[in-house]
């Protein structure tokens, strides 16, 4: 009946078109709904019955999403003492697909990792244990490690192997960068190919390469003196900057008990170098009159004194707990300053890690992985901004491995093979092509 009605109508109406449109879309969202019906319920056939799935939202080229909680246990080792779960987010596209698996640094979100474009993948994204929604309820850091985190991994990598059979490729960005290339020296057969992003791997807990690089950086750069210059000059005003931190404070409904707001704003003028450094702010926007008004303004945006309140350093004390006992950190350049610190009096990063407990330093466990990495990293692919102070950490891979390093030159940390070189991104292409032997889909050009 329809299609005898459809058949009288003019063929270039809008009424006409808008009705083909709202048939096809009513008949495609029918088709896609029953798709998803169908792998939920194979979800649910194939994953252990410890696991809970929630429904998501599909983005890009995705047909699926879902948040999963999957037990760990707190200790692999000693599975006795109970299980946390581990937050996991599950975007679907194709069993025949690769799988790209994002090895998180910190707490995670659903969102699209341009490598799951590039090859047209699925794509899992794991919380690292002891962040966000994935910590137990009562947090002993004796079993915060690397080796417990890979072996979290795994164990997601051996659930969802029974479900994507194909390709799997390991990546991560910063910290999440580090656990991949972590994951890649426990865990090599478990992956078929690795990207990291700015990734650094540390030879001390404040390794002082980066302090070095900063410096140099600093001397080069066309804006060093007048960033050297408002730093003193913070310091030199800072009974009139202190008070807006506790405005701030006030306003924003944060607290500042383990770090007072006075040595929050020392800890800011000491970071601000790096933090410039790192996010590739440009020397356009150093103020050029200072005043107490544009310099308590300049820090604010490009450090942020809320970095240092209770409220954050909650949020990335598991992380600074790992800094502290195996990955590695930088210190703060403070001997340019002495005379003008009145508040600090130690200049590391202890005070963030969780308080009262050991903090021995592992100063052999990145020793280890780029070890491993020299020997036998292969089929790696590590990316690295020029002038992000992390990079001082890089690991250049030898020519003996089938592996890419990936450098752009004046790039920082937010750097990603969008942000390449044309003759860059196409290295990376061809060496995924080859590793994994899957078609390549070229991001857009800019």
């Amino acid at each position: 009946m329809y299609f005898l009605v459809l058949t009288n109508l003019r063929p270039n109406t809008t009424e006409m078109r808008n009705l083909r449109i709202f048939i096809l879309l009513f008949f495609l969202n029918n088709v896609l709904l029953g798709q998803s019906d169908q792998f939920r319920a194979f979800l649910d056939k194939k994953l252990p019955n410890n696991v809970s799935i929630e429904d998501g939202n599909t983005t890009a080229h995705f047909k699926n999403a879902y948040t999963l909680y999957i037990d760990q246990p707190i200790d692999h080792h000693n599975p006795s003492l109970g299980t946390f779960k581990q937050r996991v987010f599950l975007s679907h596209y194709d069993r025949k697909a690769p799988t790209l698996f994002v090895t998180e640094g910190y707490s995670a979100r659903p969102r699209d990792y341009e490598l799951s474009e590039i090859l047209r993948s699925n794509q899992i994204i794991v919380e690292y244990r002891y962040n966000g929604k994935s910590a137990p309820d009562k947090m002993d850091y004796r079993y915060l490690t690397n080796d417990q985190a890979m072996m979290d991994l795994h164990h997601i990598r051996k659930i969802f192997g029974k479900i994507y059979k194909k390709k799997w490729i390991s990546t991560g960005i910063s910290k999440g960068g580090t656990t991949c290339l972590i994951y890649k020296s426990k865990y090599p057969d478990d992956v078929d190919a690795t990207v990291s992003y700015v990734g650094p791997l540390p030879n001390a807990r404040e390794d002082v390469r980066m302090d070095e690089m900063i410096v140099e950086k600093m001397k080069e750069s066309a804006c060093g003196k007048k960033i050297d210059d408002l730093q003193r000059f913070a310091l030199q005003h800072d009974k009139e900057i202190i008070p807006k931190i506790d405005s701030l404070a006030l306003a924003d409904k944060i607290t500042f008990n383990r770090v007072s707001t006075a040595k929050a704003m020392e800890y800011a003028i000491l970071e601000l170098t790096f933090s410039f450094l790192q996010m590739g702010y440009s020397c356009d926007d150093v103020p050029d009159n200072l005043t107490v008004n544009s310099v308590f303004a300049y820090l604010k945006e490009i450090v942020g004194f809320d970095f240092y309140c209770d409220q954050t350093i909650e949020y990335f004390e598991p992380a600074f707990y790992q800094f502290m006992t195996e990955n590695g950190y930088y210190g703060f350049i403070h001997k340019p300053f002495e005379g003008l610190l009145d508040d600090l009096d130690r200049f590391d990063n202890e005070i963030f890690a969780p308080q009262g407990i050991d903090l021995e330093y592992d100063k052999d466990y990145m020793t280890r992985v780029r070890v491993f990495l020299h020997h036998f990293g292969n089929k790696v692919i590590y990316i690295q901004g020029g002038n992000d102070p992390w990079a001082a950490c890089r690991f250049v891979p030898p020519s003996s491995r089938d592996a890419l390093y990936i450098e752009k030159e004046g790039a920082s940390h937010r750097l990603r093979i969008k942000g390449l070189d044309i003759d860059q991104q196409q290295e990376i292409y061809d060496a995924l092509k080859r590793w994994l032997k899957v078609k390549i889909y070229p991001l857009p050009s800019e």
